[in-house]
């Protein structure tokens, strides 16, 4: 049986996204994956950068779903403070917590 801490979250519109991110971020945990570690390294950005996207951004795409697991994934977008637009896509593994999977820099902004 699952532990009730252990709720896989299921599809989530944009804005409920938006909404259970920043619950991660105020009161829940965000888990920040080695392939993520390693991206905001080569884009030469900091965790803050992150937390700034995270905090401020929004959702403009649906949700993606992952064949194997099933679980969903989302990107967030958003600009930071000098002026880059950044995308972080990331998964939620429970209602409070967030597994962030990529970050990357978006070169011509559409939005």
């Amino acid at each position: 049986m699952l532990d009730s801490a252990i709720v896989i979250v299921q599809r989530l519109t944009g804005p409920e996204a938006v909404d259970l991110i920043r619950h991660c971020l105020e009161s829940g945990a965000i888990i920040p994956g080695r392939h993520f570690r390693d991206k905001l390294a080569m884009e030469c950005l900091d965790f803050n950068d992150a937390l700034q996207v995270l905090g401020k951004g929004n959702i403009y795409d649906p949700p993606e779903q992952e064949l194997k697991t099933g679980e969903w994934k989302y990107r967030i977008e958003g600009r930071v403070p000098e002026g880059r637009w950044l995308a972080v896509i990331f998964k939620f593994q429970t209602e409070d917590s967030a597994f962030l999977i990529t970050i990357f820099s978006i070169e011509t902004m559409t939005r």
